[in-house]
């Protein structure tokens, strides 16, 4: 059975009668439309009977390729070298702020020993002139006994 051949199928197909067999009475107009049908069929016959070639279609993509890993290597080594680059930064601040830290604690303890020298000074002055080397009681002997050695 051809794709358009409709010899083995029952006259009447979904409550319709095949044209010309009955109510109708445009008798033209049926025919017409036979006459479409057939010639549809024909032309569809005839479209998916003819030799077909397959054409194969040859783009250049080779380089799209290589420009795609060009574009996504460079992408990668600019994230790559930007994380060194930003690990780098902070270990040089880290370095920095451990150097200021330790030039704080040198000028803090420089502070502190002058501060203890400082104080050590001022009580060892106070005590020079708060002290005296003979009580007042005992004076006029000392002054005796500095005279006897004089001589």
């Amino acid at each position: 059975m051809r794709f358009g051949d409709r010899r083995g199928e029952p006259a009447e197909r979904d409550g319709q009668a095949e044209p010309g067999t009955g109510e109708t009475g445009d008798l033209a107009l049926e025919q017409a439309l036979n006459d479409f049908r057939m010639s549809v069929c024909a032309w569809s016959e005839a479209a998916y009977s003819r030799p077909r070639t397959a054409g194969r279609v040859v783009r250049q993509r080779s380089w799209r390729l290589a420009a795609g890993w060009a574009l996504g290597l460079a992408l990668a080594a600019g994230g790559v070298s930007g994380a060194v680059f930003e690990r780098h930064q902070r270990q040089q601040m880290a370095r920095a702020a451990e150097q200021q830290r330790l030039v704080q604690e040198r000028q803090r303890l420089i502070r502190e020993q002058q501060a203890r020298e400082e104080e050590e000074d001022l009580l060892a002055k106070v005590d020079r002139d708060v002290s005296r080397e003979v009580p007042s009681a005992m004076e006029p002997l000392a002054q005796l006994m500095a005279e006897d050695e004089r001589k």
